[in-house]
């Protein structure tokens, strides 16, 4: 026993002797890993027939019952009074950023891949940039080379997301048919220009590609939703459950008229209890965590580069363990998405450098004129010459 706690105490004085920039590194490889999990856990528990209304309810539930203590007792202090109008607000949150949020990711995987889906993804900064700028919330500077990269990066993954949905092209490449034929019965689509004849078994990739973007659109309007909430109720643990409770009231009311079959509600194998506990604890539970300690420590720029890892990753456990078929229009949607990705990421950058090097410019300024009316205040207020002591 004392072997093995001095073993756990050098462990975690290894991990904090190390240097935080290493720390984050490692924490966001480690959160990648645990969302391309998601996808693959997700995609896995469609094939076994979970209901797309369940499977959402149960991890919402999961999610909520983690989040609830941390929200209640971190945030005592800061947490402003409830009123109706905030609850209208995450009822609004709840209904973007849960339920059509995980309604369109689930219904979009159902007729794609887990590697589609997460390369889709890449795409939210860039819509979330199109968004704040149709509403006035950013500015759109072309006179600046941050602005026009950001427009460009918004393009680039708009285009990706055009050519995902309206061309999939040949196999590049296919895993072993014998592992594909044990996993994923399924025959091989005759490659086509337009997918929306659909695939094999009714599943149509168009319409998948669709939800797909349905759901970032979902997820780009949850994150500027926010920023006004956050504002007046500055909580981000507390918004967070809020909207967690009203998402799982959403899709219970949904479920309760959508899914009839009461079997749908019972676990019939271990493999759906690993995937729905995976979904809640892992995806919404630990992974939120670190990515706010990520956020905080590195920026949020710093997260999100890292996101086209969680695709490559994804890619490689698809393919192993759903044996999944990569097409020359996904990969070449996927490319256009994560060059823009980085072209808005950057341009986000040099904007906010930008902005902190003419703060600096400004207060230096100000400090000076301030110094420069102080000096003539003063000399104004002395005599230049000293007093005569004559008169002492």
């Amino acid at each position: 026993m004392a072997d093995t706690s001095g073993s756990g105490g050098s462990g975690g004085r290894m991990w904090c002797s190390m240097p935080e920039k290493f720390q984050l590194h490692a924490a966001m490889l480690a959160l990648q890993f645990g969302y391309a999990g998601f996808h693959v856990v997700s995609r896995a528990a469609l094939n076994m027939g979970i209901s797309k209304l369940v499977f959402p309810v149960y991890r919402n539930v999961i999610a909520l019952i983690l989040l609830l203590p941390f929200a209640y007792f971190l945030e005592k202090k800061e947490r402003p009074a409830i009123t109706l109008n905030f609850l209208l607000q995450f009822f609004l949150l709840a209904l973007v950023g849960i339920t059509a949020n995980q309604g369109f990711y689930l219904l979009g995987l159902d007729h794609t891949s887990p590697t589609f889906a997460s390369a889709v993804q890449n795409s939210v900064p860039a819509l979330t940039f199109l968004m704040a700028a149709l509403l006035r919330i950013e500015k759109v500077r072309l006179d600046r080379k941050d602005g026009i990269a950001k427009v460009i990066g918004t393009i680039c993954c708009v285009c990706g997301a055009t050519v995902i949905t309206l061309y999939k092209g040949p196999a590049i490449y296919s895993p072993a048919p014998q592992l594909h034929t044990i996993l994923e019965p399924e025959p091989v689509p005759e490659p086509t220009f337009f997918a929306s004849l659909g695939d094999a078994q009714g599943k149509s990739w168009t319409l998948g590609c669709v939800y797909l973007i349905g759901h970032c659109l979902s997820w780009s309007a949850w994150l500027v939703l926010q920023t006004p909430v956050l504002k007046k109720y500055p909580a981000r643990l507390s918004v967070t459950s809020y909207t967690c409770f009203f998402g799982l009231i959403q899709f219970l009311i949904i479920a309760v008229f959508a899914e009839r079959d009461l079997q749908a509600w019972i676990f019939h194998s271990g493999g759906e209890v690993f995937t729905i506990l995976y979904a809640g604890v892992v995806a919404s539970g630990i992974a939120f965590a670190v990515q706010i300690w990520c956020i905080d420590r590195g920026g949020p720029v710093f997260v999100a580069v890292y996101q086209p890892v969680q695709t490559l990753v994804v890619a490689i456990m698809a393919s192993i363990a759903l044996g999944e078929e990569f097409y020359l229009g996904g990969i070449i949607g996927a490319v256009l998405i994560i060059v823009g990705l980085y072209l808005v990421l950057w341009g986000k950058s040099a904007e906010k450098k930008f902005a902190l090097e003419r703060a600096a410019i400004q207060s230096i300024q100000e400090h000076g004129t301030i110094r420069t009316s102080a000096h003539v205040k003063a000399s104004l207020a002395q005599p230049l010459l000293p007093p005569s002591t004559e008169n002492v």
